[in-house]
């Protein structure tokens, strides 16, 4: 720990920004661009992985000695991290909403909106792609206003700046922008013990073990403190910068790599540093009893005692699919488990065997085998060995890259477990004129074919008096004692109707009659 207990530093701390918007704004672009231009070529080199935030020093590029750094946090961008992206408006100092001018206010856009005024953190608006064919700003400001955002040119207190994050068109200007709404908000600088922040991210190293994006938001955590997120407990073995060059200390607002985890935290989760472990484990024990709901919680087996709640609403009668998900890191997990929460179903589930981060490995697949799981992952390897042993013993492993995808998948899995719809195609309807013969596996007479035509191969119920005493297959197929595959209307025929198991086939009598019909199945969509 620091010698700075009890201090307040009224040194002002770099903002936090988030950026938001709709999926292909530009908000990833923007973030590029914005890393490119404002940090060295020879620090951007040493960039080895994404760690979802970074921070860029205005004064470098200004020629002032005043520090003016900005921190960014890189949040996905798809429908399925709006949790993810939740939580990251929740750590954030000031939001820049990206709105493209060639399609104005989308979903996500409203979506972002609503998540910027419940946290009540200020704003900028960035319009892109304002050098795209059929670029719009006023239409962009207009579509706002309508969401109750009101740019300053609008009579608002909004600020608004237009930029091409692809041509790097005015990013300087939405910089000075959001360097002045820092300003405006007066950020200081707790450096008060003890070192508190929120985990922005995680991941399975295969030679460092847990690592994990952390921001500090107080104090100054330093290499070797102990520390605390909900109830794990670790020590800081390393503490890299998010350019992974090594630092011995992180203040407020500075984005960290931490490695030191005796298990993965949860994203978004506070932590604390601590003076000794037996203070760190006191206050993990003190934390048990606040516990976030776990991931794919949903999809658990319901317990024994509420068997006949279970029971009552045929929760028993369903189909399971069985699965384990492995991912690239946590905030993966937790948007898978946010959509697949969105598939519903009265006669299948998913029962979420185990999940972890990192690569597939062989007690995967052994859980797999004794679980009778499919194993999916996101963003993750399979060794040569692990695919070997999973194909010796049959068990389905899949990988993707696209969460769409993923998703689908597990939909179509669920849904092959189902029965698949059956439609009855009306092929024709025969009177029966006289009965030849009758086994136990089939029975054979002859008729004439009333309506349509008569069919070797496909099925036929017998009736009388609307109702069904025989079904089963018609097995062969004559006329005027030729085997046939069809026989059409107008024409009498031979058939032997073959018994299918578990189905009535009672003995056929003149005046019955015989529709003939092929089932059509569907496979089952969720």
């Amino acid at each position: 720990m620091t010698n700075n207990e009890g201090q307040l530093n009224s040194g002002v701390r770099p903002p936090v920004v988030v950026v938001l918007g709709h999926v292909d704004h530009g908000k990833t672009r923007l973030l590029d661009t914005i890393r490119k231009t404002n940090v060295a070529e020879k620090e951007s080199g040493g960039i080895t992985q994404h760690i979802g935030a970074y921070q860029i020093d205005m004064s470098k590029f200004r020629n002032v000695e005043i520090p003016q750094k900005i921190t960014f946090l890189d949040t996905p961008g798809h429908e399925a991290f709006t949790a993810i992206r939740s939580r990251g408006a929740k750590v954030a100092d000031i939001a820049v909403l990206v709105v493209a001018a060639d399609e104005s206010v989308k979903p996500q856009t409203k979506e972002a909106i609503k998540i910027i005024k419940s946290e009540g953190i200020p704003f900028v608006v960035a319009i892109n792609k304002i050098d795209k064919e059929g670029a719009n700003v006023q239409k962009v400001k207009q579509d706002l206003a309508t969401e109750d955002v009101l740019v300053e040119d609008w009579g608002g207190k909004v600020p608004v700046v237009e930029i091409s994050a692809k041509a790097g068109k005015n990013i300087s200007e939405l910089l000075d922008m959001i360097l002045l709404v820092a300003e405006i908000e007066e950020l200081k600088e707790d450096l008060s013990k003890p070192a508190e922040g929120v985990i922005i991210e995680s991941h399975l190293d295969k030679q460092r073990g847990y690592v994990v994006t952390a921001l500090v938001q107080k104090g100054i955590l330093s290499l070797g403190d102990w520390f605390v997120a909900g109830k794990t407990v670790g020590k800081i073995k390393s503490m890299d910068d998010f350019l992974g060059r090594p630092v011995n200390e992180a203040r407020p607002s500075q984005p960290i790599t931490l490695t030191g985890w005796s298990e993965v935290p949860d994203t978004g989760a506070h932590f604390i540093a601590s003076y000794s472990k037996s203070e760190a484990d006191e206050l993990a024990e003190s934390n048990k009893g606040i516990d976030l709901a776990p991931l794919f919680s949903f999809l658990s087996e319901i317990s024994d005692s509420d068997s006949s709640f279970t029971e009552s609403f045929g929760e028993q009668r369903k189909k399971t699919y069985n699965l384990i998900l492995k991912a690239d890191v946590r905030s993966s997990l937790e948007a898978i488990d946010s959509s697949l929460r969105a598939i519903k179903s009265e006669d299948v589930r998913c029962n979420i065997v185990g999940y972890d981060i990192g690569d597939i490995t062989e007690n995967d697949v052994k859980t797999a085998i004794a679980t009778k799981s499919d194993i999916i992952g996101f963003r993750v390897g399979v060794g040569q060995s692990v695919g070997r042993l999973a194909e010796k013993e049959g068990v389905k492993v899949q990988t993707f890259d696209v969460i769409y995808e993923l998703i689908e998948t597990i939909r179509k899995n669920m849904a092959a477990l189902l029965q698949p719809e059956v439609a009855k195609i009306q092929l024709g309807k025969l009177k029966v004129l006289a009965v030849f013969k009758q086994s136990a596996k089939s029975q054979i007479f002859g008729g004439k074919v009333m309506s349509g035509k008569a069919v070797r191969g496909v099925l036929g119920e017998a009736s009388r008096n609307d109702s069904i005493i025989a079904s089963g297959k018609i097995g062969q197929l004559q006329h005027n004692k030729e085997d046939l595959t069809e026989v059409k209307e107008g024409l009498e025929a031979g058939i032997r109707l073959d018994i299918i198991p578990n189905q009535p086939f009672a003995e056929v009598s003149v005046g019955d009659i015989l529709e003939i019909y092929e089932e059509q199945k569907t496979a089952r969509n969720l």
